[in-house]
């Protein structure tokens, strides 16, 4: 796969879990990271909050332009429907979406200069299906698939490709808060994680993320579906 040298690559969040995954695929493919994120990490990191249009301007100006794009940048938090309040769902969509948005509407002007462009953006099996008491979430996830097949039409005269990657648990902070969840409803570790269905590592999402990356892929306007989400 190590068909990516001399392509900068830009990834969101890419501080740890898929992200940090993803970042380290695509070194080893052979291509220049830029990570941004709001954690500090060292090497070609630059701080960035993607829900705020003012620091993505300043971060990809300083990035310089890219011919990969991987949104990763994301939050998911749980709640009851009618305990979901306001500042949470705009807190999903902000971050979810809206960061997915801006972003891409950073690197794209690059990438059709360039003749050639690949964007990835991490959504979730929650952006396909629906599920009870994540419901900001999966509206935000449903609009990154959404935006991602909308684009990928736009653009289907442009070298640039334009998917979804859609995992299910994945072993990051979130499948931990997901099992702390569950096992206070009772019930063993063990068997919150059973309940949970497949958990992906990073890895294997990352893998996913670098063949859609890939110079001669010509995959544009999918939702690509990783794992399950369990019971």
């Amino acid at each position: 796969m190590a068909d990516l040298d001399g392509k900068h690559a830009i990834v969101t969040g890419g501080g740890r879990g898929i992200g940090a995954a993803v970042a380290a695929a695509l070194r080893e493919a052979g291509a220049r990271v830029t990570i941004m994120g709001r954690t500090r990490m060292p090497g070609a990191w630059i701080e960035c909050d993607v829900a705020d249009p003012a620091s993505v301007k300043l971060a990809f100006a300083q990035a310089g332009p890219a011919s990969i794009l991987v949104n990763n940048a994301g939050q998911a938090d749980a709640a009851p429907f009618l305990k979901t309040n306001l500042e949470l769902w705009h807190r999903m969509l902000d971050v979810n979406l809206t960061g997915t948005f801006l972003c891409t509407q950073a690197a794209l002007p690059g990438m059709v200069a360039a003749r050639f462009g690949r964007i990835v953006n991490i959504a979730s099996m929650a952006g396909l299906e629906g599920f009870s008491h994540v419901s900001a979430y999966c509206a935000s996830k449903h609009g990154v698939v959404g935006l991602t097949r909308a684009l990928a039409r736009e653009l289907a005269r442009e070298p640039i490709t334009v998917n979804a990657v859609c995992p299910g648990y994945v072993e990051t902070d979130m499948v931990k808060k997901a099992v702390a969840n569950l096992m206070a409803r009772g019930g063993s570790e063990a068997e919150a994680r059973a309940r949970l269905g497949t958990i992906l590592q990073p890895a294997e999402v990352a893998d996913a993320v670098v063949r859609l990356c890939r110079t001669d892929s010509q995959v544009t306007g999918e939702a690509i579906v990783l794992g399950d989400m369990g019971a």
